[in-house]
This record gives structure tokens, sequence and C-alpha cells, in this order.
């Protein structure tokens, strides 16, 4: 079975292909509240969150709404140039999360985007958790070249 969706006719332009949405279930942990539990600083339960968010392998990184990083409780790190649809914008970017998906996480600093926008899970996060986009089903699935397992690549 093939992971690329079906090629369909488009009257005067020749093929396209046929794709949709891949929305997924994420849950984010504030990094910093887990590294105080871990070595003892506090009793506090950390902070997160599960929130849907848009599988886009065509942004960068991890970007989410003001909401959502206010709940998380994320501070402002530092000021990066996106390069939008509509022209370049200046993006906050905030303290680091885990990032957990379908059992397997890592950790992001997250960038802000507007809360009329998805919440975005790019291609730096994709890469690192092992998963790519079965378009025709539109879905996230292992990287079916590692054999389910989450796999690095070195070269």
């Amino acid at each position: 079975m093939s992971l690329y969706p079906e090629v369909a006719p488009l009257a005067g332009i020749g093929h396209v292909w046929l794709m949709g949405k891949v929305i997924i279930k994420i849950k984010l942990t504030n990094l910093y509240d887990l590294v105080v539990q871990h070595r003892k600083l506090s009793k506090a339960k950390p902070r997160e969150v599960e929130v849907e968010a848009l599988v886009d392998t065509g942004a960068t990184r991890l970007y989410l709404k003001p909401s959502v990083i206010r709940a998380l409780g994320l501070e402002k790190l530092d000021t990066i140039i996106s390069q939008t649809s509509n022209g370049p914008a200046r993006r906050a970017v905030y303290e680091p999360v885990r990032l957990e998906v379908q059992g397997r996480y890592g950790n992001f600093d997250v960038v802000d985007v507007g809360e009329n926008v998805p919440n975005l899970v790019g291609q730096i996060p994709l890469e690192y958790l092992d998963f790519v986009v079965d378009p025709k089903h539109r879905k996230l699935i292992p990287n079916p070249e590692h054999g389910g397992q989450q796999m690095s690549e070195e070269y």
C-alpha cells in the first residue's frame, strides 16, 4: 500500500495530489516544571495541557496559541522572524515544553501564533519523533522505514 495519495486530473491544470488536514492530539508539559519536580525542588504538579494540533510539514517548529502558552506558564525567551504565507512576521519564542505524541516525546522551544490559528506541529518535532504523514488516510504514523520504532538518523 502506498503512503501517497491518489493523483486526480484537474481540468486545465493536469494532475493534483488529493490531500487533507491531519489533526492530532498532543500533550504538552512545562519542561522547567518537570526539571524542578525531577530534582525534588518542588512537589507541585507540572503544568500540562492536552490540545489538538495541525500537522504542518511546511512549518519548521512547534507553534502554539497564546492561550496554550499561558496555560503552561511559559516565559518569553527571544524573538524570531518567521516567513509566513503573508510575508515575514515577528514571532516570540518561549521556554521549552515536553511534547508527547502517540507515546513518543521530545523537548522543544515554542513559537507563538495567533489565537485564530491552529496549534502547529512542524518538521523539526516530526523528524525528532520519527513520524511521517499518511496523507491518503489523513493521519500521522511512525516512520515505516524504521519498523515502528523511534529512530534517529546520523547521516
